[in-house]
């Protein structure tokens, strides 16, 4: 960390764990220093304005005021800094995270849904597909609405509140809200999208370090804002593949016994048995 990130630090800002996040960074680092000497300087010069125009040394206000216009060429200056920061950096930088998304078969894809006052993550399964949704299957055992009768559909996850995502891999994040407008915010991952309804809005990042990081919504939506949290999981790319096995495997509806059924444990060795008291075969 450079000595300038110290205020960065100072201020508490998380510690960051995106591929982009320095260029966050650095314009906050520079902004929050700019504004410090601002602050420093508006400060020393309103000090010197009320003692030096203090009332005990002008008994007799000055109508003609000031007369010179070092004013202007500091109030220009300021304007100067903020417009280089502005275009020079903040809108390129913006541009970049809008326009130059990875490839769709170099990242992970998740749809991220949110509602009052949970977060809902959909990956597709095996096939790499997403299944149709629609409102109408909504339930309390199918959440964003999964066609039971599409086949792209069956085999997909759906997590509640905790995402796991590889690490050094892309990932676009396409952002959806089931009742009022959310912000899906990562602090660690220098990365923040309003969710609207009936909007479907993407947004990427890069995770350059493993563990395990907090997702908050930062935008106010309710009684329950405070309590909408979740987790953001960087794994190795070995503990993203297991994680996957593993939510997949929980994911397959177990076999059902039809009623009235015999149980056997092996049914293909069972079907080769012969009923107690049958007659024996006759030799040929």
């Amino acid at each position: 960390m450079s000595s300038l990130a110290v205020i960065n630090e100072f201020l508490g800002q998380p510690p960051n764990a995106s591929e982009h996040g320095y260029q966050i960074d650095h314009i906050l680092e520079f902004s929050h220093w700019f504004m410090a000497a601002l602050f420093v300087g508006w400060i020393t010069y309103f000090v010197f304005v009320l003692i030096r125009f203090r009332r005990a040394r002008n008994p007799v206000a000055d109508h003609e005021g000031v007369k010179s216009s070092i004013s202007n060429h500091l109030e220009f200056s300021v304007v100067l800094i903020e417009a280089v920061l502005l275009l020079g950096f903040a809108i390129p930088l913006w541009a970049k995270r809008v326009n130059q998304f990875p490839e769709n078969r170099d990242a992970v894809i998740v749809n991220v849904v949110g509602q009052q006052f949970n977060w809902t993550f959909h990956l597709p399964g095996p096939d790499g597909k997403f299944g149709r949704r629609d409102p109408s299957f909504e339930s309390a055992s199918n959440p964003l609405g999964l066609d039971p009768n599409d086949p792209a559909a069956k085999d997909d996850l759906v997590i509640p509140g905790e995402l796991h995502v590889p690490v050094n891999r892309p990932v676009i994040i396409e952002l959806s809200s089931k009742d009022v407008i959310h912000d899906f915010a990562l602090p660690n991952m220098r990365i923040a999208q309003d969710a609207i309804p009936g909007s479907l809005i993407p947004m990427w990042f890069t995770p350059i370090k493993t563990g395990t990081y907090e997702v908050i919504c930062g935008q106010l939506c309710g009684l329950g804002h405070y309590s909408m949290k979740g987790s953001l999981v960087v794994d190795t790319p070995a503990d993203y593949q297991a994680w996957l096995k593993e939510r997949a495997d929980l994911n397959v509806p177990p076999t059902l016994t039809p009623p009235g059924a015999p149980k056997t444990a092996n049914p293909a060795a069972e079907a080769g048995k012969k009923p107690a008291g049958s007659p024996a075969p006759k030799p040929q």
